[in-house]
């Protein structure tokens, strides 16, 4: 295929990518007959890391089981070898560039998959692919719909009117209530077209008893941790909005030197940032507190490690992927009042909350969680558990993106294909 590189050759497809016609052309000699089955492109700009990643991966390998046909698009990357454990065809295009010219030409390259794979449903997760995938999908006449997966940023009106493709889906999945209110707010669109689900996570991987003594000791060998310190962790890219500064000022205020504090999360380029912390490390005298340990493959034994775990972002957090991880895994935790922070913790039963860039409280919260003894430790971290696997897990994220597959190929079905046909969609405030 012209401009598309298709990275599975094995499983139920040929060497070229393309499904054996038979079985496939008997499934669309009635379009909707079969709503639990359909083929869905995700469109993304690359599989490196990060939750919109990680989400299309584990929706198309929930597809792959439900019996439906997943396709994936984007530039590659790391993420894409995961792929390939289900024989999910993944096609290389170059979805990370914002050049026009390249969008342009990428809705040519997606129009083709789709036709040529009998595409029922272009799902896009990012909003510069997101343009070329609904340039495709109202080409080709298939349902189109995105995934909202933060608050983006408006710095005038042609910025706004790039970030309004993200709502012109027939569905426009929000993975929070505090999204889907960021999109009413700034987006003329349906309030039907909105489906809130969370993200999910891996609820059999973040679990206490799924992690071995073995890979936690490693872990503390590998940071070399001291005996007989607690550990403070906060986990995330090193980036000013995730708040590092204001654990480190309210590490001062604590003032103790019995605690480790770990930041574990590459700079991704930020050497400047990195330099910043540790000169404010030094400058408050807390060398022997303060680690930055760089990014962690292992983030379940590593929670293992932490008496509390914080979440200091100075921005709202579109959902909070580390806090729920880290209640499952039954760990105190500490995050700032705004964004999602209000869905995925319970305030005072599961969660210490406190304001955002406010060095002091955070410093309070910190004393308050590290005095907690082993049964209280013990009663707040079933609460947390219970919380997260009752409203947070993959499965169920998977399970309600799919049903929203369901409903459009009802709607096709029914005749009623709405964006899908070219009616246009919602335009930007």
């Amino acid at each position: 295929m012209s401009g598309a590189h298709n990275t599975t050759t094995a499983g139920p497809h040929d060497n070229s990518g393309r499904e054996e016609a038979k079985p496939e052309e008997a499934r669309r000699d009635e379009p909707g007959s079969a709503p639990g089955r359909p083929v869905v492109l995700q469109v993304l700009p690359a599989l490196v890391t990060g939750g919109a990643e990680r989400g299309a991966i584990d929706v198309a390998a929930a597809l792959h089981h439900a019996g439906g046909t997943p396709l994936v698009a984007s530039a590659g990357g790391p993420m894409a070898r995961e792929l390939e454990r289900w024989r999910i065809p993944h096609f290389t295009l170059p979805l990370d560039s914002k050049n026009p010219l390249t969008l342009w030409r990428n809705v040519d390259r997606l129009s083709r998959i789709i036709r040529e794979h009998k595409v029922d449903i272009v799902h896009a997760r990012s909003r510069a692919p997101a343009w070329s995938a609904y340039g495709a999908a109202r080409r080709t006449g298939v349902p189109f719909m995105t995934t909202f997966h933060a608050p983006y940023n408006f710095s005038g009106k042609s910025k706004r009117f790039y970030n309004s493709v993200m709502a012109r889906g027939d569905r426009v999945i929000a993975i929070s209530e505090f999204i889907r209110d960021h999109i009413l707010t700034n987006y003329r669109i349906d309030p039907d077209r909105i489906r809130v689900i969370h993200r999910g996570i891996d609820s059999n991987g973040f679990a206490p008893d799924r992690v071995s003594p073995e890979r936690v000791i490693q872990l503390a060998r590998a940071w070399r941790l001291p005996d007989g310190h607690q550990v403070i962790m906060l986990p995330g890219r090193l980036t000013r909005w995730k708040g590092q500064t204001v654990l480190i000022d309210a590490l001062a205020r604590l003032g103790r030197k019995d605690v480790c504090c770990l930041m574990v999360g590459s700079d991704q380029g930020r050497a400047g940032y990195r330099q910043e912390l540790e000169e404010q490390v030094r400058r408050l005298g807390l060398e022997g507190v303060v680690r930055l340990v760089d990014h962690c493959n292992d983030m379940a034994a590593a929670y293992m490690l932490a008496d509390v775990v914080v979440s200091a972002s100075s921005d709202p957090e579109a959902f909070g992927r580390v806090i729920v991880e880290a209640q499952a895994m039954g760990r105190p935790v500490i995050v700032t009042n705004h964004g999602a922070v209000r869905e995925t913790v319970v305030a005072g039963e599961t969660a210490w909350v406190v304001p955002p860039n406010d060095a002091d409280a955070l410093a309070e919260a910190l004393g308050e969680a590290l005095a907690l003894d082993a049964d209280q430790r013990a009663v707040l971290g079933e609460r947390a558990m219970a919380y997260v696997n009752s409203r947070f897990t993959r499965d169920r994220m998977c399970r309600d993106t799919l049903a929203v597959y369901g409903e459009l190929m009802a709607e096709r079905a029914a005749g009623n294909g709405g964006e899908g046909t070219g009616s246009g969609g919602p335009r930007q405030a």
